[in-house]
């Protein structure tokens, strides 16, 4: 079941205070960015995000969840109306999440 497009809307709202969060649709779901990074995603109206130690460490007892067969398990973000918490939670993991990939074009 694809994520709507309401749930979407939710959840940007609740990273409203954000600098510099941007989205793509892929397949029906969304990958989130922050900054330019990949932090997560929603994948059948669940917010997901990467299972990076500074999210494990903010949120220690978050229920892991893949979010398509075949991925690598993420982290489920329960509480999605807690924009404080949000805020706080992308501060902390983006020095630890990776850089993009740039795809090579091809000739």
């Amino acid at each position: 079941m694809p994520t709507s497009k309401d749930y979407l809307d939710f959840v940007l709202e609740q990273l409203s205070d954000m600098d510099d969060i941007s989205y793509r649709q892929m397949m029906g779901e969304y990958i989130l960015y922050f900054r330019g990074k990949i932090f997560g995603g929603i994948y059948d109206n669940r917010f997901l995000i990467r299972p990076v130690p500074a999210a494990l460490k903010k949120m220690p007892d978050a229920k892991r969840e893949l979010p398509y067969e075949g991925a690598a398990e993420m982290l489920l973000v329960s509480d999605p109306e807690d924009k404080d918490f949000l805020c706080e939670l992308l501060e902390a993991m983006y020095e630890e999440l990776p850089e993009v990939k740039r795809r090579k074009k091809r000739k």
